[in-house]
C-alpha cells in the first residue's frame, strides 16, 4: 500500500512538472512570436526612451547595452527629440545605467540637453512609470522605446497600460546561454504582467 501511495505522488509529481514544462514553453513560443512580429515605426516621435542593460565592471555598456544605444542613436539622427535613458545601478556595475548610457550617448553627438536621466528604476515597469515623469512639461504625444528585441514586446504593453502612444525598436540579442536565459526570464516577467495588469493581482 505504502508502495502504491509513493508510486502515485511520483506520478502526480512528474505530471505537475510535464505541465509547467508545457507552459513554459509555450510562453518561451510566444515571446518568440511576439518579438518578431513588432510592427516597424512609421512616423516621428516626440521623444525616445532607452532601457538600461549591464554595464561592465570598467564602467562601460555591455554589447547588449551598446547595441541598444546605437539603435536609439541612428533613431535620434532621423527625430533629434528629448531622450530618456533608463537604469539604476546592479550590485555589481560601478554606477548606474543611466549615467554610463547618457555618456555614451553624448560621446555619439546627442545634445547633452536633450538626455533625461532616471538612475533610480530597477524593472522595466519603473523605467516607463519613471520616464513618463521625467517627460512631463514636454509636448510629448508618441514616444519610441528602444530595447532588446526579446524585451520590447512587454515594454511597449507597459508603455500603452500607462497611456503612452508607443512605437519601437529592438535591439539584435546575444545567441547561445545568453539568448536561452533572457527568453526564459522574459517568459516568466509575462507571467506577472499578465496577474498584475489583466487579472487585476497586486503582487
Amino acid at each position: 500500500m505504502k508502495y502504491l501511495q509513493q508510486h502515485l505522488w511520483l506520478k502526480l509529481l512528474l505530471i505537475l512538472f510535464l505541465a509547467a514544462l508545457l507552459v513554459l514553453v509555450g510562453l518561451m513560443l510566444m515571446v518568440i512570436w511576439k518579438e518578431k512580429h513588432v510592427p516597424s515605426p512609421d512616423m516621428p516621435c516626440d521623444a525616445i526612451i532607452v532601457l538600461g542593460a549591464q554595464v561592465r565592471p570598467d564602467g562601460t555598456p555591455s554589447v547588449q547595452l551598446k547595441w541598444r544605444l546605437d539603435a536609439a542613436w541612428e533613431a535620434w539622427q532621423r527625430d533629434p527629440v528629448p531622450i530618456v535613458v533608463c537604469g539604476a545601478r546592479g550590485n555589481d556595475e560601478p554606477e548606474a545605467e543611466a549615467h554610463v548610457m547618457a555618456r555614451y550617448l553624448t560621446g555619439l553627438g546627442v545634445d547633452e540637453a536633450l538626455i533625461l536621466t532616471d538612475d533610480a528604476s530597477f524593472n522595466t515597469e519603473e523605467n516607463i512609470r519613471n520616464a513618463i515623469e521625467l517627460l512631463k512639461g514636454h509636448d510629448i504625444r508618441r514616444v519610441l522605446v528602444v530595447t532588446s528585441d526579446y524585451h520590447l514586446p512587454r515594454a511597449l504593453a507597459l508603455a500603452e497600460r500607462f497611456g503612452l502612444e508607443a512605437m519601437g525598436i529592438g535591439s539584435p540579442t546575444l545567441g547561445g546561454l545568453y539568448w536561452l536565459k533572457n527568453h526564459l526570464r522574459e517568459s516568466l516577467a509575462w507571467v506577472k504582467f499578465f496577474l498584475i495588469h489583466t487579472m487585476g493581482f497586486s503582487l
